[in-house]
């Protein structure tokens, strides 16, 4: 169980402070195209994982690794960037 901070008249501010509540909508999926060859790809995207995320992807036409960025925006669109990530 989770103790949350006051005596329960002040927990329903103490969430509403930690997840402030929007539309209840997220972007859940975006296309891009791959640095590499240029393919339109569609990429599953996962809000709970953060507002800003970083990771690496292969392209699902060339299998050639890419760095995504995602932003999240308030209103719950995010931000899509890829770029050419060089193999180690």
């Amino acid at each position: 169980m989770i103790d949350l901070p006051g005596d329960g008249a002040d927990d329903e501010e103490f969430l509403d402070a930690e997840f402030p509540l929007g539309d209840g909508t997220a972007d859940t999926e975006a296309e891009v195209a791959c640095p590499w060859c240029g393919e339109v790809n569609e990429i599953g995207l996962d809000p709970g994982s953060g507002a800003v995320q970083e990771y690496e992807e292969d392209c699902q036409v060339c299998c050639r690794p890419w760095r995504v960025v995602v932003n999240y925006q308030s209103d719950g669109t995010a931000e899509v960037s890829v770029e050419p990530e060089s193999p180690e």
